[in-house]
């Protein structure tokens, strides 16, 4: 036992619940006071972190003291204690409603950014496919060109060798220029073929692109009904912390 505090003839000492009380001069003192002192009878409860009565003799020395002072909580009390509870539900719930709409909002933005570069590649794309069709257009013509150079020089060598013979130079230079119209020509056509298999391709890109506009849209829109969901439910658990923390005071007071 340790020694707690003392006047001239007093002895003060802490039991620690498990022994009785020993204190100096006790004779002196009960048969001054005639009964026990309060030293004599009480001792500070290492559970219940204040006076208590001591434990009798072949008692529990632990609870022994602290369960004869244990009382079940007044209405006031159970009611302050339920309002507490409700403020920890609430507040944990706003904190979850928060991180659901942050990482909502981080969704958002994640959806624009994969909106703005899928539009971005469409329009790309859409620039690819009105390069393309001005190349063919453009091929197309000088296709058609050709084809008519081909015809004049089919006409003008059918002339010359009716009017100077097969072999004749007019005849040779109207075959040569015949040959080469023809070799411009299958170039063009060439060209066209080309031009028609990068304008698939780039269509196919852009209606591609288009595809994943339109489900970046829809991820968009599911996010923000998420989001304004979420911040709806933040402000309804506002509400119901600003609500405890209402009852909590009013039971406090008493009201």
């Amino acid at each position: 036992m340790a020694k707690l505090c003392g006047t001239r003839g007093v002895g003060f000492y802490k039991c620690g619940g498990d022994t009785r009380n020993t204190f100096n001069r006790r004779e002196h003192d009960e048969s001054r006071t005639r009964g026990p002192s309060r030293c004599a009878r009480d001792c500070f409860c290492r559970f219940a972190r204040r006076w208590c009565l001591c434990p009798e003799p072949g008692s529990d020395p632990a609870t022994a003291g602290h369960s004869e002072r244990s009382q079940d909580p007044t209405p006031q009390q159970q009611d302050i204690q339920n309002d507490k509870k409700d403020i920890r539900n609430d507040k944990k719930d706003l904190a979850k409603d928060r991180a659901d709409r942050n990482a909502d909002q981080r969704d958002i933005n994640h959806d624009k950014r994969d909106l703005g570069k899928d539009r971005a590649d469409r329009n790309a794309d859409q620039r690819d496919i009105n390069h393309d069709r001005r190349d063919l257009n453009k091929d197309r013509v000088d296709r058609n060109q050709d084809q008519r150079d081909i015809n004049r020089d089919k006409t003008q060598l059918a002339r010359d060798d009716q009017k100077f013979g097969v072999n004749s130079a007019q005849a040779q230079a109207d075959r040569k220029d015949l040959h080469a119209d023809r070799v411009d020509r299958n170039k063009d056509q060439k060209d066209i073929n080309h031009d028609r298999r990068d304008l698939n391709k780039d269509r196919a890109d852009r209606n591609a692109d288009q595809r994943d506009i339109n489900h970046d849209k829809k991820d968009l829109t599911k996010d923000r009904k998420d989001r304004n969901q979420d911040q709806k439910d933040i402000n309804k658990d506002k509400k119901d912390l600003h609500k405890d923390r209402k009852d909590l005071h009013r039971d406090k007071r008493g009201h």
